[in-house]
């Protein structure tokens, strides 16, 4: 009767999450999904933007082959007729069932989210999703703003709601109708917050006394930092109340009282989305399908919270490329479940206290360009061939492999990887993850942090290893979308051990070797 899955996707979330380590969030419920998945410490998404993010871990294909770098092109017309891995899914018997924002809406998804290619149903959109940037943040004059920090009364918000609370309700109304129905089912969940606006129900504030709250460890510009990596965060000045502030374009800085509101505010609101995955896996268990379903936890790419003088995401620094990542697998990552034992009893970020650990850890680099081709194997379906080196006229086909290896190979092993016997468990070369950002320009301008595709001219391209972080920023043309290695206008190279931060850029006092 096969495995259903049950695949969330969050907005902007960076690893700040009990599981990961982080000491100050509360995040109980996303903690015990943890704690009975596996949990990937370096994952990393392939564009730290939506759009691009979202098309290439749904195609399995790479930014440079989606041709998606920006939001304005549908792939299908303007790349090649890729399959998805929804539209896999429902090709092979299941019921596909998009809730929130999994595809990112508008022209890069045809204005569908790619239904009826990817989805059985045609998607939910929460109806208040519409309130989102409008003045809805009371202000300290009592007035209404389009502020960047947002609690708020959700009982004065528009229909006493906010979208992710709707998105919840109909994720757990879907599985209901799964559940009569018996059909098998892939249900992606799409969650807003904590992407701007940091909209979220006030009560959450109280987990976070402002006094608990430091700036980032690394709020200052890095000194050796090229221009042409730097994004100026042109998104958060917009709202009021940022704009307010005056701050200088294009390296600010924020002032540290309002640097330590928004790290606040982006917790509260990780605490709020975590209340929603409680819910929604407590949902899970009350329909008894804890014990067939798949769950994976991911974000779209992170989001900088003032480190190197940075807000958002728009880099390639792993404050904006990593992201959490999570398999629950019943009878792989736990001990079979039986049928109506309760995994996921919904935990009260308020009250309950902490404590619950990873089931299984990996510090493999992995990136999300996987996703497919891995929950293809978990599910027992054909793995997507691997694309060959031009893929365009290929409609199903993989750039990511398949990840699913990593799940029982313990820490020590992965040290020896020369002497194994199974040539799949061999993997001679060291796994690296692959990111890239356009940037109009070498020096920061008003659209650098999202330049359409006509005005890219740079490409940076970088390479994550367990050891370090490199970067090259080559010449792009954006006519023929090619990359010019030998015109490189600007290089990065960060060693993890000495520089966890990358704040110290050594590219060159290096040989390039």
């Amino acid at each position: 009767d096969g495995i259903n899955v049950l695949f969330i996707v969050v907005d902007d979330l960076r690893p700040v999450l009990g599981c990961y380590g982080d000491k100050l969030v509360k995040s109980p419920n996303i903690d015990q999904l943890a704690s009975q998945s596996i949990v990937f410490s370096n994952a990393y998404a392939q564009q730290a933007l939506c759009a691009p993010s979202r098309v290439s871990f749904l195609t399995g294909r790479r930014p440079d082959t989606t041709r998606l770098y920006d939001f304005y092109s549908y792939w299908r017309v303007h790349a090649g007729n890729y399959s998805t891995m929804p539209q896999y899914f429902k090709e092979n018997g299941y019921v596909t069932l998009s809730v929130g924002k999994v595809f990112h809406y508008g022209v890069s998804s045809n204005y569908s989210d790619d239904y009826p290619y990817s989805w059985s149903i045609p998607p939910f959109h929460p109806s208040t999703e519409k309130y989102e940037n409008d003045k809805t943040c009371r202000g300290k004059d009592g007035k209404l703003h389009a502020n960047l920090v947002c609690p708020v009364d959700v009982t004065e918000m528009p229909k006493g709601t906010l979208p992710d609370m709707q998105s919840t309700e109909e994720a757990i109304r879907l599985l209901n109708v799964m559940k009569t129905n018996k059909q098998k089912f892939f249900l992606a969940v799409g969650y807003h917050k904590p992407h701007i606006p940091l909209r979220y129900p006030q009560e959450f504030l109280k987990l976070y006394p402002l006094e608990n709250i430091t700036l980032a460890p690394d709020p200052w510009v890095p000194e050796k930092l090229p221009s042409v990596a730097y994004n100026p965060w042109t998104d958060i000045r917009q709202r009021d109340d940022v704009e307010a502030l005056n701050v200088s374009f294009p390296y600010g800085p924020l002032p540290d009282d309002f640097q330590r509101q928004i790290r606040q505010s982006y917790y509260a609101a990780v605490s709020y989305l975590d209340v929603q995955v409680g819910l929604l896996l407590n949902a899970l268990d009350n329909v008894g399908l804890s014990n067939n379903t798949v769950v994976v936890f991911t974000a779209d790419h992170g989001w900088s919270l003032g480190e190197h003088g940075e807000w958002a995401k728009y880099s390639n620094f792993d404050v904006a490329t990593r992201v959490p990542l999570m398999f629950y697998v019943p009878g792989v990552t736990t001990s079979s479940v039986s049928q109506g034992v309760r995994v996921f009893p919904y935990l009260d970020p308020f009250s309950h206290i902490v404590g619950l650990v990873p089931q299984g850890q990996s510090k493999k680099v992995v990136e999300l360009v996987s996703l497919f081709p891995t929950l293809a194997e978990l599910t027992g379906l054909q793995v997507p061939p691997a694309c060959p080196e031009m893929s365009f006229h290929v409609a199903l086909c993989t750039e990511g492999m398949s990840i699913v290896h990593y799940f029982n190979a313990s820490e020590e092993m992965d040290q020896e990887e020369e002497g194994c016997d199974h040539k799949d468990e061999c993997f001679n070369e060291e796994p690296v993850a692959l990111s890239q950002y356009p940037r109009p320009a070498d020096t920061p301008q008003w659209n650098s942090d999202k330049p359409k595709l006509k005005d890219i001219r740079i490409m940076g391209y970088s390479m994550r290893t367990s050891d370090y972080r490199y970067t090259l920023w080559v010449q792009f043309n954006p006519n023929n979308f090619s990359a010019n290695f030998e015109d490189v206008h600007a290089g990065e190279l960060y060693m993890m051990e000495t520089d966890p931060n990358q704040d110290y850029n050594i590219y060159n006092n290096t040989s390039h070797g």
